[in-house]
């Protein structure tokens, strides 16, 4: 199911709905007096790409704030301590989990019930006829308890992904003037405007240096710090003897740290991924952001997508600066971020393009 949901045919029919998400919240950072704080303001990208596009709710923006807030609360609390208390992160999440569940209940009852306008197949429809097609009705605690797993997935990492791109273009202006020369030279950048109809996903899955910056973003800033694996065959590594039937944990990190075919691993350096040098060929498992093997993260594509589709729109339409006075510390737990967040005062789009168009929510409903 999980391989239809990310498959080609399933991204090209995301990708104009993933750009009118992005396109409508640089608008509202743009908009903003004050410098936003980009973490927290990624999450509620990511939150709404998830629900917007990925799953194909029509949800009210007052109502996706409430539920965003809801949904804050379960992530916070999902990793505690099972300790059964009033007061407790636990009852808390249990809590926030009861109240997200009503939501999406409601949510997919409107979906049922509202098939008028589709253009494409999301998600949730895709989850519900691979039931069908399999002779099994899915209940509705099956649909909330997957479409929960997979807003949970498109969420934080991304989220964490999305802030870290943002801060490495405010370091490297070079990089960030690179990017904006690839758009150009390929046809899609022309006059601080995007040319309509250019940004298909084959013409963007043909922006080598694009896909450099994305790599190495995730290289040196991979949102989670590693994996589980359960050891099917007894094996030994490095003179260690690891018994069938144990629980393993692989770093991602460290294994990026430590690779040897990574030259100057504390640079932020795209190039590295460029056809001239190739740093990530040259072994299977020297660069996993993803994992690897059989049980490798299904949604990378989606992740890699949106991330590309975020450093177009930044590269294309808008002004943006650091707004502290140096950059801050990066903290690993829950996953990667900024302890700050990330203040940045955006200053929308190209100069120009005098007038900043609004209703980008109105067209998204009438064609998701």
């Amino acid at each position: 199911v999980f391989s239809k949901i990310f498959s080609h045919e399933a991204l090209e029919s995301y990708l104009p709905k993933i750009q009118l998400v992005i396109k409508d919240t640089l608008r509202a950072w743009s908009s903003e007096p004050e410098p936003i704080n980009v973490y927290h303001e990624a999450q509620k990208l990511t939150f709404r790409m998830a629900i917007r596009v990925l799953l194909g709710f029509r949800i009210p923006d007052e109502e996706l704030g409430r539920l965003f807030e809801v949904y804050q609360q379960f992530v916070e609390n999902v990793f505690s301590l099972p300790v059964d208390l009033p007061f407790s992160g636990y009852r808390r999440g249990i809590r926030a989990r009861e109240t997200l569940q009503k939501g999406l209940e409601k949510a997919i009852q409107e979906k049922l019930q509202n098939t008028q306008g589709k253009d494409y197949a999301d998600a949730l429809d895709i989850l519900i006829e691979s039931g069908k097609e399999h002779g099994k009705e899915l209940t509705m605690q099956e649909l909330k308890d997957g479409t929960l797993e997979l807003i949970f997935a498109a969420y934080a990492t991304t989220a964490s992904a999305s802030t870290s791109l943002i801060m490495q273009l405010l370091k490297h202006p070079r990089v960030l003037e690179k990017l904006r020369e690839e758009l150009r030279s390929k046809g899609i950048l022309h006059n601080g405007c995007i040319c309509e109809g250019s940004l298909r996903l084959d013409n963007i899955n043909g922006l080598q240096y694009l896909d450099c910056v994305i790599k190495e973003v995730l290289r040196l800033f991979t949102p989670i710090s590693g994996g589980y694996r359960t050891v099917l065959q007894t094996f030994e590594l490095d003179g260690f003897q690891i018994p069938k039937g144990w629980s393993v944990m692989y770093s991602i990190r460290d294994t990026h740290d430590t690779a040897p075919v990574f030259k100057d691993v504390d640079v932020f350096d795209p190039d590295r991924f460029g056809q001239g040098r190739s740093e990530d060929k040259e072994g299977r498992f020297h660069y996993l952001p993803f994992g690897g093997g059989v049980r490798t993260c299904l949604g990378k594509h989606l992740a890699k997508l949106f991330l590309k589709a975020l450093a177009i729109e930044l590269a294309s339409t808008s002004r943006f600066e650091l707004a502290t006075r140096t950059f801050p510390r990066i903290t690993l737990v829950p996953v990667v971020h900024p302890v700050d967040g990330l203040k940045v005062k955006f200053f929308g789009l190209d100069s120009n393009q005098n007038e900043i168009l609004t209703g980008t929510d109105a067209m998204l409903g009438a064609t998701v």
